[in-house]
């Protein structure tokens, strides 16, 4: 038998296994819902994204912002897919996740921290509001544009967020989606 023949035998051995890859540093799915399509990534068991933004741009930003070793892992996730799901469907109304927010910026940061002490579910407040809350007064149009980067979204609630006048303006998953989380927790 020749090197060659040898080493194709071994790779038809019914012996050999395929290759398993270890944990990734930051794991994410595409999980798709009734509001669209969300990446979801988890990292040293705390949820990093929650986002509508594609995946190229997502990934390659939680690549830079957390580990380059970033994998479509599905099962890390379970949990996370598993609360969003009971969210949607309108059966939980809190997130038991811990949040990482290394996709923001400090601004979006002190915007984000905010707010789940000042809009519970089935509540809205304003932009203003949460400036003042953060100690910007002046800042409305800075807290919108930061809630309309909310890496976390529905985890965080920045679709409780509305008007000075009530009006539903932006959301990254588009205003049909605002509206629909709305909606969902005013029944609730």
């Amino acid at each position: 038998m020749t090197d060659l023949e040898s080493r194709l035998n071994r790779l038809t051995t019914p012996d050999l296994k395929p290759p398993t890859f270890p944990d990734a540093d930051v794991a994410y799915t595409l999980h798709d819902t009734p509001i669209g399509t969300l990446l979801l990534a988890i990292a040293g068991g705390r949820v990093v994204a929650s986002s509508f933004g594609d995946e190229e741009t997502m990934t390659t930003r939680l690549a830079r912002a957390v580990s380059p070793r970033v994998l479509r892992q599905p099962r890390p996730l379970d949990d996370v897919r598993r609360q969003l799901d009971e969210y949607l469907a309108g059966s939980r109304h809190t997130f038991d996740l811990e949040v990482d927010l290394a996709l923001a910026t400090p601004f979006q940061r002190l915007v984000l921290n905010d707010l789940p002490d000042h809009t519970r579910y089935g509540a809205t407040t304003t932009y203003g509001t949460v400036a003042s809350d953060i100690d910007k007064p002046k800042a409305a149009r800075a807290v919108g544009t930061a809630l309309g980067a909310n890496p976390v979204c529905v985890v965080l609630p920045c679709h409780r967020v509305v008007g000075a006048n009530g009006a539903l303006t932006g959301y990254a998953g588009g205003l049909e989606a605002k509206r629909f989380l709305l909606n969902l927790e005013a029944k609730g």
